[in-house]
C-alpha cells in the first residue's frame, strides 16, 4: 500500500511550514520545504528584482517524481500549479486572519509591497483558486491557521 501523499500551500506565513514539521513527526512521512529544497540544490532560474527574491526553477522541483511515487511526502509550499495532479491524495489550503498574517509577515520583514501583495492573495484567496484549478476539487481542503491550537486540532 503506497501512502498517501499531502500538499500544503498558503499565502506566506500561514502555517505551512508549521503545520508540515508536526505531521511529518507525529505520521512518520516525509517532509519536503520547497524553498529549502530549492535552496539546497539552487533550483533557481535568476533573480526577481522587484520582490528581492529567487526564481523558482519550477521544471526542476518536477524532478521529485520519484519520491512522490513512492509515497508518504508532505509538500510544503506557496505555489502548486507547478506540481503535476496525479502526486497528491489531499491538498490543504491553509487560511490566516489578514490582520494576524500581516503581523507575521511584517516581523519578517517583508517590504510594504511584498506585504500587501501577499494580503491580497489571502483576501481573493488565490491560492485556494490556484489549489482548486490545479488538483480535483475534491481533494482540496480549506484550513484556518490564526493559532497554534486550530492547527493542533486539525492534526488529531
Amino acid at each position: 500500500m503506497v501512502l498517501p501523499n499531502i500538499l500544503l500551500t498558503g499565502t506566506p506565513g500561514v502555517g505551512k511550514t508549521t503545520l508540515g514539521k508536526e505531521l511529518a513527526s507525529r505520521s512518520g512521512l516525509k517532509y519536503i520545504n520547497v524553498g529549502d529544497l530549492a535552496r539546497e540544490g539552487q533550483l533557481f532560474d535568476g533573480c526577481d528584482k522587484e520582490y528581492d527574491c529567487p526564481i523558482l526553477d519550477e521544471d526542476r522541483v518536477v524532478e521529485l517524481e520519484n519520491q512522490m511515487r513512492e509515497g508518504g511526502v508532505i509538500v510544503d509550499d506557496h505555489g502548486c500549479d507547478f506540481f503535476l495532479e496525479h502526486w497528491f491524495h489531499v491538498v490543504f489550503v491553509l487560511r490566516t486572519d489578514n490582520n494576524i498574517l500581516y503581523k507575521r509577515l511584517e516581523t519578517r520583514g517583508y517590504s510594504e509591497k511584498k506585504l500587501k501583495e501577499n494580503i491580497q492573495c489571502e483576501i481573493f484567496q488565490v491560492p485556494y483558486e490556484e489549489a482548486t484549478s490545479s488538483h480535483k476539487e475534491e481533494i482540496v481542503h480549506q484550513l484556518p491557521s490564526n493559532k497554534p491550537e486550530e492547527l493542533e486540532d486539525k492534526i488529531h
